[in-house]
């Protein structure tokens, strides 16, 4: 079977799974998903959405976040993980946004990517959720589920987001990265794929 169809037939099982799948961070603006973006690196979104409220409150924009004093945001944000690195990040997130686009999240890869500790992980997302730009979000279950459906055989995030660039329809490809990260938890976990209860198993390498 061509990944071109089994790419299809992944969209189309994964529409029928999660069709209300969207980002699981909460925010209200894109200046917020960026930040709870830059928060959720090696820390689950659920321990995110529990900081980020009382840390929006404080600093709800990028002009207060850049203007913050660094103690008070490692305070707030502790519980994240790596927050020394992360609590200078969103400083230097605040500020370059403030003095570089206006208070403005910008909307492609090569401006956010200049942006302090952002990557193109984190770029993707924005670039599809807020702008609703063509985005290939690689995290963990996204490169666990298509080298598990034969669809790439390396972990590199950006090779995998090369390769599924060109498989993907653009118009789909924001939507399904969500969809597989809630694939890979109900389902297709990092432990044990549970083919028993899959939806893929017609298609899947591992049973044709």
């Amino acid at each position: 079977m061509r990944k071109s169809e089994i790419v299809g037939r992944a969209v189309s099982a994964l529409e029928e799974l999660y069709p209300d799948a969207k980002c699981s961070l909460d925010y209200k603006t894109p200046f917020q998903l960026l930040i709870a973006t830059r928060l959720s690196a090696q820390c689950t979104d659920a321990r995110v959405n529990i900081v980020t409220p009382k840390l929006f409150e404080a600093f709800p924009d990028a002009k207060a976040m850049g203007e913050a004093e660094l103690s008070e945001v490692e305070r707030l944000i502790k519980t994240c993980g790596l927050y020394k690195t992360k609590a200078k990040d969103l400083i230097g997130i605040g500020k370059m946004i403030t003095d570089n686009y206006d208070g403005i999240v910008p909307d492609t890869m090569e401006e956010l990517t200049k942006l302090p500790g952002v990557g193109r992980k984190t770029a993707n997302l924005i670039c599809g959720d807020i702008y609703g730009k063509s985005a290939v979000v690689t995290d963990t279950h996204f490169i666990r589920l298509c080298n598990r459906l034969g669809l790439v055989n390396t972990k590199v995030p950006q090779k995998v987001e090369n390769e599924l660039r060109k498989l993907l329809p653009p118009e789909k490809s924001s939507d399904f990265c969500h969809r597989t990260v809630l694939f890979g938890r109900d389902i297709c976990t990092a432990r044990k794929a549970n083919c028993n209860i899959c939806p893929m198993t017609d298609f899947c390498p591992k049973h044709i």
